[in-house]
Formats: C-alpha cells, structure tokens, sequence
C-alpha cells in the first residue's frame, strides 16, 4: 500500500516570513519577488543610460528595444502621439509586471508575485487614478459627463445608461483590470505546482515510475506556455491602462 500527502492549495501562495514573521512589514518570498522586480526595472534604464553608443548593446539595447516596443505598440496605438508623454509610466508598468510574472518559472523562487491579488489590485487603482486623473485634466469636471453619458442616447434611456455606465467606469473597470492578471497567473501556477507534484509522488511510488513521464512532460510544456503568458498578461495590463487614458481624455463625445 503506498500513499502520498499533497500540501493544501492555500500553500500555493501562502509562504512562510523570512524575516519580521507575523509583523506588518513582514518579508516573505513574495515581497522579495516584489523588491527584484522593481530593482531590475531601475536597472534596466540605469544600465541602459549610463553609456550612449552609436551601436547600442546589452542592457541599454534591451532599454531602446523595450521603449520602442511599449512607445510604438502601446502609447501611440492607444493614443496616438499623445500617448507618448506616457511612455515612462507604461515602460515601468510593463516591466515591473513581467518580472513579477516571469518569477514563476525562475528556480527556487517559482513564485509569480501576481498570483497574490494585492499586487494586481495595487496597480489597476494605479492605473485606475491615472486614468480618470488625465479625463479630469482634459475635460475638467465635464468629464463625469464625457464618462457617463454616451453621445446620440436619447434623454429617456440615459436613466438606463448613465447607472449602467457609471458601474461599468468606476467599478467593473478596476476590478476586470485586477482578476485578469490576477487570475491568469494564479491558474499558470496552479497548473504547474499540480503537474510537478504528480510527476513528484510518481517518482517517490516506484511501480509507476513509468507514468512520470506524462506529468513532467506537461512541466515542461505549461513551464514554456507560463513564460508566453507572462510576457502577455504584462503587455494586455499595459495596453488597457493605455486604451483606459485614451477613452478617458478623448473628445469624441
């Protein structure tokens, strides 16, 4: 008779304190995620400027390549060229959340800081005052009107719309903004943990050594989808908040 004991999912996410355990600054595997990611995200741009080169190469290439990714694929496709006064905030916000993303399938840590929904949560009501901050500084207090009120609604509906779109605007949109990211790594993660405990507990019962192959052969396959997905959550994240700013300062109505 063989029998294994598999850890409770809440031990996915939930990670002892590696120092200050139990205080409010507690730091555990997840803040030390957090620190890395913003330290390599001022590096980037650290490294990056410190010397210009006709040629650029190592890290201040990776920097050019990663300003005019984010400037031409996001800034300017969601805003045209005023989104370019936004290229910073959206560099930072695309980096910082790929680092936290791709944390889980780096070695020893393989813990994505997103899959915790307090960071999430911090950045789509970062997004959230950015966005609603540049449709208050580009319409004044008309914007609660330019957010609101859809043009051509007649007058009788706008008891219909105007309720619907203030819950859509102010409510939904932060909170769709938080579980999609939230969401998709917790679920990446959860699939990996689960995979590479089955190929675990197959190995550790020798008669079905054989059957290990098939688990570990989807470690390796979620493992390469979980860095696309990474790289994809950051930029879907990023392009919102961009498409957000866009909606929220745009005179069309």
């Amino acid at each position: 008779m063989f029998a294994l004991e598999f850890p409770p999912l809440s031990h996915i996410v939930d990670w002892p304190g590696l120092a200050g355990e139990g205080a409010w600054w507690e730091i555990n595997k997840v803040v030390l995620v957090y620190a890395i990611a913003a330290f390599l995200t001022i590096m980037i741009f650290v490294l990056g400027s410190r010397r210009k080169e006709l040629v650029p190469t190592g890290a201040q290439n990776l920097a050019e390549i990663t300003v005019e990714f984010v400037e031409d694929g996001i800034a300017r496709e969601t805003m045209g060229e005023a989104g370019v006064k936004y290229t910073p905030m959206l560099i930072s916000l695309f980096l910082f959340i790929f680092f936290t993303n791709i944390f889980e399938v780096i070695p020893i840590f393989q813990m994505p800081a997103s899959a915790r929904i307090a960071l999430p949560l911090v950045l789509a009501l970062f997004a959230y005052v950015v966005y609603h901050g540049a449709g208050f500084r580009a319409h004044g207090l008309g914007y609660i009107k330019h957010a609101l009120v859809p043009p051509g609604v007649p007058f009788l509906l706008l008891f219909l719309v105007v309720p619907i779109e203030f819950v859509s605007k102010f409510l939904v949109q932060p909170f769709s903004h938080t579980v999609r990211l939230f969401a998709n790594l917790l679920a990446g993660h959860i699939l990996l943990v689960t995979f590479a405990v089955l190929t675990s507990g197959l190995f550790v019962l020798k008669p079905y050594l054989p059957l290990a192959l098939l688990p570990m052969a989807g470690v390796v396959v979620f493992t390469a989808f979980e860095v696309f997905v990474s790289f994809l959550q950051a930029y879907v994240f990023t392009l919102l908040t961009g498409v957000y700013i866009n909606a929220a300062q745009s005179h069309e109505h």
